[in-house]
């Protein structure tokens, strides 16, 4: 078993930031799948303590290899940059931040999960959408 809580292999989701009310009438009328951004697989390998190393695909032709750091404390935190490895991601860089969330002393059937925060950084295809923020989870399988 790894030292690193962070390796393994993970289901990733991402969405935008958009603070619509989730009660009265724009809740009803609001498509909560405007708030998909992206998902995929992550793998983190098991590397040193305090390294990442990794895989985040999202299609088989959009994928990034990811490389960065974590930090052991309370909560454990990881940071890392994705950088295009397939043919449509080719060039781009993402960074992330995220935090391993701690376990409920009383908690039943939960799975290691990170929360955290991504920033587009680069698109050579469109720079306009570099700088684009937004929030994902990662949902541990093994």
């Amino acid at each position: 078993m790894s030292q690193n809580p962070f390796a393994g292999t993970w289901t990733y989701r991402s969405f935008r930031n958009d603070p619509t009310r989730p009660y009265g009438d724009e809740a009803k009328l609001y498509d909560y799948a405007k708030l998909y951004f992206g998902s995929g697989e992550l793998v983190i390998y098991d590397t040193a303590i305090g390294q990442i190393e990794g895989q985040l695909t999202l299609r088989s032709d959009y994928a990034f290899k990811l490389q960065g750091y974590c930090t052991l404390g309370n909560p454990f935190t990881i940071r890392f940059q994705g950088v295009g490895n397939a043919p449509e991601s080719m060039g781009q860089k993402y960074d992330y931040l995220g935090y391993l969330s701690p376990r409920w002393p009383n908690g039943m059937e939960q799975l290691p999960a990170i929360l955290g925060t991504i920033v587009r950084t680069l698109r050579p295809d469109n720079p306009k959408l570099e700088g684009y923020v937004a929030s994902w989870i990662a949902v541990k399988w093994d």
